[in-house]
């Protein structure tokens, strides 16, 4: 892996930790700054003994969304925010083997906000805000938040955060459902960690990888005979497999499962990783 200008890079065991550095701006958002989070998220996705992964921000802050130094040039650049753009959708959540952790420790605005929403699990500071604070810059939600926010916290709460893009704390933020949890601050990567290691060390991979890119897939999916016979087909096809087995058997021995499958291993039906 490169070196990486934006981002610190942590792997520990099975957990990866991967931290937005630009503190002295608060770890606002440039494309160079995408473009190594995306590359290094689908090459941490590639590795099998990567078994999560976790995001935060180094400082106060987790994001304080898009990079303003261009000032009125800020969002002009088409070409180059499209280069970002294209990369991300490599590490679209439905293409992904990897659970990815956002650690919101502080103010996410913006992009800082759009970007966790594609990820699978969201755990906040009591310090945290988030805001949606693109119509107050004149511009539009992105990073597909305009598709993403209505399937998590429905069309009403979507349309009050994106139409008035006002700033939540960290409590208004778990109501709505945008995070999953809210922990003391100084309690924050300590929880974040203990929630990697649960499933890296209590989980199989390739169980994981196939509940969550089901669960990302069925989101696309208006038939609900066919996301059930989706579910059954991939059900009975992992019933077959060795860690079904060893699941079992480790459960009734009392003893920690060995667990032999990739994540990486693909199902009937699905595609190549690109």
């Amino acid at each position: 892996m490169s070196k990486l200008a934006h981002l610190l890079l942590e792997q520990d065991g099975p957990v990866a930790t991967l931290t937005l550095n630009r503190p002295e701006r608060l770890n606002a958002y440039t494309t160079a700054m995408g473009i190594e989070l995306f590359s290094t998220l689908a090459e941490l996705d590639a590795k099998d003994d990567v078994r999560v992964i976790l995001i935060t921000g180094a400082g106060r802050a987790f994001c304080a969304g898009a990079d303003l130094e261009p000032k009125g040039a800020t969002f002009s650049g088409e070409r180059t925010w499209q280069s970002a753009a294209e990369l991300q959708q490599r590490v679209a959540p439905w293409r992904l083997r990897t659970p990815i952790i956002a650690v919101i420790n502080g103010p996410a605005v913006g992009i800082g906000a759009t970007l966790p929403l594609s990820w699978d699990l969201r755990i906040a500071s009591d310090r945290a805000r988030m805001g949606f604070v693109f119509t107050r810059r004149g511009i539009l939600p992105e990073a597909g938040s305009t598709w993403l926010l209505p399937r998590l916290v429905g069309l009403a709460k979507a349309m009050d955060l994106l139409l008035t893009g006002r700033i939540l704390g960290a409590q208004e933020a778990l109501d709505y459902g945008l995070v999953s949890r809210v922990v003391p601050h100084d309690d924050l990567m300590t929880v974040a960690r203990e929630m990697a290691r649960d499933i890296a060390e209590n989980t199989a991979p390739l169980s994981v990888a196939l509940t969550r890119t089901l669960l990302w897939q069925q989101l696309l999916e208006a038939d609900p005979v066919a996301a059930k016979a989706r579910e059954d087909e991939l059900f009975y096809w992992l019933g077959k497999q060795a860690d079904a087995a060893e699941g079992v058997t480790a459960f009734l021995e009392k003893r920690a499962p060995a667990w032999t499958l990739s994540k990486n291993q693909r199902a009937p039906g699905e595609d190549e990783p690109r």
